[in-house]
């Protein structure tokens, strides 16, 4: 089940995104760190009611962030529609012993659903240059790779920006 996120489970997705970061250094994917996914960004997520979860067996096993928001390390990248009527997507999490078994895609099928049912343009996002795993998984979705921005606390090397396009 996919629903919006509760502050009581604040505490639960901070050690879902521990335990996600941890997998992904053991297979060399150095993302997330100890700056990044951060409480504070989870929180404010929250507040603006764009943090989902998704529950498997009724246990807190993935997350989303589905944003009107952009960040300003986007504003370089030349996006295929004009700004203002899209979302961005953020901190798509799946815990490591679920992964592999179609989650994620629940979740990118949710958040896109839920922006064209709510008449936005296109879906935006960003993702780790060094994560080819996560390259083939939105390219095979039809996003188109646009450009590259940086977040120098999380690493030397770039993200791709990514757009879909409704």
């Amino acid at each position: 089940m996919i629903r919006t996120a509760k502050i009581s489970e604040i505490p639960d997705i901070m050690n879902l995104s521990k335990d996600c970061a941890a997998h992904m250094i053991k297979n060399g994917i150095y993302q997330w760190n100890e700056h990044y996914p951060s409480q504070a960004a989870f929180e404010k997520d929250l507040e603006r009611n764009e943090l989902f979860v998704l529950e498997i067996d009724g246990i807190l096993s993935g997350t989303l962030v589905i944003s009107t928001l952009m960040d300003e390390e986007y504003i370089p990248i030349a996006w295929c529609t004009p700004n203002g009527n899209n979302v961005y997507i953020h901190r798509l999490s799946i815990h490591p012993t679920h992964q592999g078994k179609g989650f994620a895609q629940k979740l990118m099928d949710f958040a896109e659903h839920r922006a064209r049912r709510r008449g936005f343009v296109s879906v935006r996002l960003d993702t780790f240059s060094q994560n080819k795993r996560n390259q083939k998984f939105y390219e095979t979705r039809g996003y188109q790779k646009l450009g590259d921005i940086f977040f120098p606390k999380q690493s030397e090397h770039p993200f791709h920006c990514y757009e879909l396009v409704f």
